[in-house]
């Protein structure tokens, strides 16, 4: 059942997917696909009743803030909004300050920060589980809802092939690193000085990771199952912008790229979009297109995050 928690999870902070092992991440999935089955069923459960976490944002945020909340009601608890303007960690006072206060009050604490450190710094003082809601180098909640839609839409997160169009950006890492757990092949198309990070990488690769580099978009696409891009513009990097336009052109997914798939290939984005530049808004509404079952079930993996790692707690 997917409200008993996997052993070895509860209590554990999600800061990369890289952390889990193969089986740990076929349960979260398995245990996210199962949560949504039985709410759609009618059947509701509710394994976090008096059980609160923190949502701390450094970013704007719309399917992470959302869905969290939700998650959190839905399953019989409650959240807690807070931002930089409400808390000033590194400013009003220090994160290890923070830690120690949301820990006795809180049963989890999610943040969406710029700096991986930071997260990491809070996971190392707070005595209860910190999940990673995005950072700068990864996004593993957004991967695992995700995989999911994978799940779904195969019946398998394995033996297929995934291509990553666009920036090798936090997203892009974290398809690094779900491609280490699912046993999928991995091809990532980027303009070269937009490389996904050496170190994870790396850790993936010596793990026997399938996982290919190549600078040719339209090479990538050709026969895969999944087809995927995201942003070339982050939160952060608007002074790039002109720089990262001119470097990613010819990146741009159209409807035209879908005949490149395998016969069953689909599109997925994480969104938001940006109109006109990684991709078009006739590729995002396309037949072939799944990216809002990808925004949906941003929900059911959240729900299989706090489940597993908060219930019994």
């Amino acid at each position: 059942m997917s409200d008993s928690p996997a052993h070895g999870l509860v209590g554990r902070d999600l800061l990369a997917l890289g952390d889990l092992t193969a089986t740990e991440f076929d349960h979260l999935i398995e245990s996210a696909l199962d949560l949504k089955l039985r709410w759609k069923a009618g059947d509701r459960p509710r394994p976090l009743e008096h059980r609160t976490i923190a949502m701390i944002f450094e970013k704007q945020s719309l399917r992470t803030r959302s869905t969290f909340d939700i998650a959190m009601f839905q399953l019989g608890g409650h959240s807690v909004l807070l931002s930089q303007n409400y808390i000033g960690w590194g400013v009003r006072e220090t994160i290890r300050d923070v830690a120690h206060n949301l820990e006795r009050w809180v049963d989890g604490i999610m943040a969406r920060t710029y700096g991986h450190g930071t997260l990491v710094d809070l996971a190392r003082h707070a005595d209860v589980p910190v999940i990673n809601g995005l950072s700068d180098l990864l996004h593993p909640c957004q991967l695992l809802a995700d995989y999911l839609t994978i799940r779904e839409t195969f019946g398998t997160t394995r033996d297929l092939t995934i291509a990553y169009v666009g920036d090798g950006n936090n997203v892009c890492n974290t398809h690094i690193e779900a491609a280490m757990l699912s046993g999928s092949r991995l091809r990532i198309a980027c303009p070269e000085g937009f490389d996904p990070d050496a170190d994870v990488l790396a850790k993936a690769m010596a793990c026997g990771a399938d996982i290919e580099i190549v600078r040719d978009p339209r090479e990538a696409a050709r026969g895969a199952d999944v087809l995927y891009t995201d942003v070339w513009i982050s939160m952060g990097q608007e002074e790039e912008t002109a720089r990262r336009r001119e470097a990613f052109a010819g990146f741009t997914v159209t409807p035209e790229w879908f005949d490149d798939l395998s016969p069953r290939g689909v599109f997925m984005h994480d969104l938001p979009a940006h109109y006109g530049e990684e991709c078009t808004e006739e590729a995002v509404y396309h037949a072939r297109s799944v990216v809002f079952d990808q925004a949906e079930n941003r929900l059911h993996a959240q729900k299989g995050v706090l489940v597993q790692l908060l219930a019994g707690a």
